[in-house]
């Protein structure tokens, strides 16, 4: 999968072509899907100096919270079940799409996002990111429309904030 990739970071066309091309190959994959409620289930595939790609499982609407990227673009391929992408806007209800199997979506760096897994099936999406995820910015939107950005290691396990992130 990477060795026919450019030696610099990848543009987000690029990105989605690694999902795509990815979610067509499950046996470089699927021995990592596992589902648990009470958390989502994730495994980075690949890290390079340009690209880290991941496995995340969802399941019983599991959420990652509002976050950023930080200096990452990235794209996201839906291999199977259902997630739902809303992007923050302000003074405005977040914009809201909902993808399935087959199904890919991707943002720059800067946008500000969350990815929530919909529906009764088990979801498991695959992640790619360009230069290589190691920070992330999540948010919370407090009660007046205030926006507080907390910086995350890329290992933590995204979440709502108004749960607790991991130690």
């Amino acid at each position: 999968m990477t060795d026919r990739l450019p030696n610099r970071d990848l543009t987000v066309p690029e990105l989605r072509a690694v999902v795509r091309g990815l979610a067509s190959a499950p046996e470089r994959w699927r021995r990592h899907v596992r589902h648990d409620p009470t958390r989502r289930h994730y495994e980075e595939l690949v890290r390079d100096a340009h690209l880290s790609v991941w496995l995340i499982n969802w399941t019983d609407a599991q959420d990652t919270g509002f976050h950023d990227h930080d200096i990452s673009a990235g794209a996201v391929a839906v291999v199977q079940g259902r997630v739902v992408e809303e992007r923050l806007r302000v003074g405005a209800q977040p914009g809201r799409a909902e993808f399935g199997p087959g199904q890919a979506f991707d943002f720059a760096a800067e946008q500000i996002h969350r990815v929530v897994h919909v529906g009764t099936e088990p979801a498991v999406t695959l992640h790619a990111y360009s230069p290589p995820l190691w920070r992330m910015g999540a948010y919370l939107v407090e009660p007046d429309g205030a926006l507080r950005r907390f910086s995350v290691s890329y290992a933590e396990e995204l979440r709502p904030l108004d749960e607790p992130l991991a130690a």
